[in-house]
């Protein structure tokens, strides 16, 4: 989702029209990101909390010539979803507790399979509706056989 479509969503969900969406998508965003800037946490109660994290300095690499490179500490962004959120995405939510979100599919769904590609059977997590992975997919080390 885009932040686009996450406007027409809040418009359409809000009955707003779409600049007054946008001021309120904008808001959201800005309020989070400054929250983090001044180094508070940001817990949103069922979806999940923002940090930042601080990252040590480290020796990289740079990759065009492969030259060692100093690259310094800095603090960078972290989500941690919450409990309801990672249940929402399990196969089976606890029961009692989770009983507000949505339930999972109980059997896993074929993935979609176009031209002449062999079928593939996925697996929670696999795939997402809608992506194509035929293309493109060479050298990327997937552990599955090619179908000749």
């Amino acid at each position: 989702m885009t932040k686009a479509e996450l406007v027409e969503e809040v418009a359409r969900a809000a009955e707003l029209n779409k600049r007054d969406a946008e001021v309120i998508v904008e808001t959201v965003f800005g309020s989070i990101i400054g929250a983090l800037h001044k180094g508070e946490k940001v817990e949103l109660r069922g979806f999940g909390s923002f940090r930042t994290r601080e990252r040590g300095p480290r020796r990289g690499r740079n990759p065009k010539t492969g030259e060692p490179v100093d690259v310094p500490a800095k603090r960078v962004p972290y989500f941690k979803p919450g409990k309801e959120l990672k249940e929402y995405f399990t196969e089976s939510p606890g029961a009692a507790e989770g009983a507000a979100a949505a339930p999972a599919p109980a059997e896993p769904q074929p993935a979609p399979v176009s031209g002449n590609a062999a079928p593939v059977t996925s697996h929670p997590g696999d795939s997402y509706p809608g992506s194509s992975t035929s293309e493109g997919s060479e050298g990327e080390g997937s552990s599955g056989g090619s179908a000749a």
